[in-house]
């Protein structure tokens, strides 16, 4: 870290997330003025409050959240043995300067996004975390429930020889990260998680409910409503085209999404109950 970082006019990094605390510790006296770090750590609130209290006045940090080429989505590959020239190509990177931060930093920090390939965007730290707990810590989280729930039944002796993709990809993080990395992820997040967690259990449970009834047609509009969603989420994902979304999601938890008629008021009446009140 000492010799990486001393002298150098920009330092990116790109360390697991239970590093950064002391690589900011330990580069912090090391680095020149006018230094600018680059840090890509997966929550933003955290490190920039480390990078204040290490980084001398005249360094500058800004956070950045590199986003893959859409070509890249779905294979999880992203260790060094699979570097990709165009990983960043059609991507972007979110970009959230430290307080301090002088414009030619965040002028480089945009031009650095250039020179990988992705548009550069700005983004507020708090709502970037909270957004990090949906997309990164939510899936990791259920990844481990869904392997310690299934490791302890008893049929897991003859189960395990029965996967797949599909839980590989499911339970994926256990194997390419660091157990202190997912519990940081998770606890210093842990308000956006938990909340993002319960709305995952309410839906959860309504799901539950549809199958265990043997709901055919509520199970068919669940499922054909999150189709056409997700449809319309991988063309934009693909294209790199947001603008035209503005406006049109409601500011509702997803918990709730099922139950308020987002899914189609035929799955709420459903859930709610038919003329009669029959739950």
């Amino acid at each position: 870290l000492f010799n990486a970082a001393s002298g150098k006019d920009i330092v990116v990094l790109a360390l697991p997330l239970a590093e950064i605390q002391d690589a900011y510790n330990a580069i912090g006296p090391e680095l020149r003025p006018g230094a600018v770090v680059l840090d890509t750590s997966p929550l933003k609130v955290p490190s920039l409050a480390w990078a204040a209290k290490h980084l001398g006045k005249d360094v500058h940090m800004v956070g950045i959240t590199p986003i893959v080429n859409p070509a890249y989505l779905f294979d999880g590959l992203d260790d060094t043995l699979h570097a990709k020239a165009d990983l960043f190509d059609k991507g972007s990177m979110l970009l959230m300067p430290g307080a301090s931060c002088v414009k030619e930093a965040i002028e480089l920090a945009a031009d650095f996004a250039g020179l990988v390939g992705a548009t550069p965007h700005f983004f507020d730290p708090a709502e970037h975390d909270s957004l990090i707990a949906l997309t990164e810590g939510l899936p990791s989280l259920l990844g481990l429930a869904s392997f310690y729930m299934s490791s302890r039944t008893t049929g897991w002796i003859d189960a395990q020889r029965l996967t797949n993709p599909a839980f590989g990809r499911l339970t994926r993080s256990l194997y390419d990260t660091h157990p202190d990395d997912l519990r940081d992820l998770w606890l210093h997040n842990r308000e956006n998680l938990v909340r993002h967690t319960n709305d995952l259990i309410t839906m959860l449970q309504s799901l539950r409910e549809l199958v265990a009834h043997n709901d055919s047609d509520a199970v068919e509009a669940a499922l054909g409503e999150a189709s056409d969603a997700y449809n319309t989420w991988i063309n934009r994902r693909s294209r790199g085209k947001w603008d035209d979304e503005k406006g049109e999601q409601p500011d509702q938890s997803v918990g709730n999404m099922l139950v308020s008629g987002l899914m189609g008021g035929f799955l709420s009446k459903r859930l709610q109950g038919g003329k009669n009140g029959n739950n």
